[in-house]
């Protein structure tokens, strides 16, 4: 493969401007793959440093499963028009929604899981580890991890993909941002189930 192609390829895949991905692949020896890594970690640090940046455009994906019994509204957040027309953005959306519609989440984020569910989770796990012969410190690092997997389960960014189960929903949203160029999140979202 031409070092044109590769450059355009890794274009397709990261949305990297042509400059970064020639400095990436330069930097590399030309071995594509380690470019590519260069180019995700670049593009995870521009995304972390967009995360104090407001969001006040986006849009609000609609998504019915084929059989008319769950419906989801998603309300996605970016920080301009422009973004929100994208059709990388739209299709982010569309597969937020079609997740949330397969996987049920009860939550955005465990910083909005209510404290007294968090509490009574807490509680149950605790009851659980009664009797188990080990310092109070493992047992709370048991609980953790317990509390850690109800994250897993309950909250959408936590949560696996439906369709790429290496991915997490905050991997797709954090990939979209280094991609797109701005700052993206879920405000809020409702399921309905008959």
């Amino acid at each position: 493969m031409s070092q044109a192609e590769t450059i355009k390829r890794l274009r397709a895949q990261t949305g990297a401007g042509m400059l970064d991905v020639k400095e990436a692949l330069d930097a590399s020896g030309g071995d594509a793959e380690k470019a590519l890594d260069a180019l995700r970690k670049k593009g995870l640090k521009i995304a972390a440093k967009k995360q104090d940046r407001s969001t006040n455009e986006g849009l609000i994906e609609a998504y019915i499963h084929g059989t008319g019994k769950v419906g989801v509204l998603l309300s996605l957040a970016c920080e301009t028009d422009f973004v929100a027309r994208n059709d990388e953005f739209k299709e982010l959306a569309h597969n937020i929604a079609l997740h949330i519609a397969a996987a049920g989440p009860q939550y955005v984020s465990a910083d909005q899981v209510p404290e007294d569910v968090v509490a009574k989770e807490k509680e149950i796990f605790a009851e659980q580890m009664k009797g188990e012969d080990k310092p109070a410190e493992v047992l709370e690092k048991i609980i953790e991890g317990k509390l850690s997997k109800f994250y897993e389960q309950t909250c959408l960014v936590n949560q696996k993909f439906v369709k790429d189960d290496a991915k997490t929903i905050n991997d797709l949203i954090t990939e979209a941002t280094a991609k797109l160029g701005e700052k993206i999140e879920v405000n809020e979202f409702s399921r309905f189930e008959l």
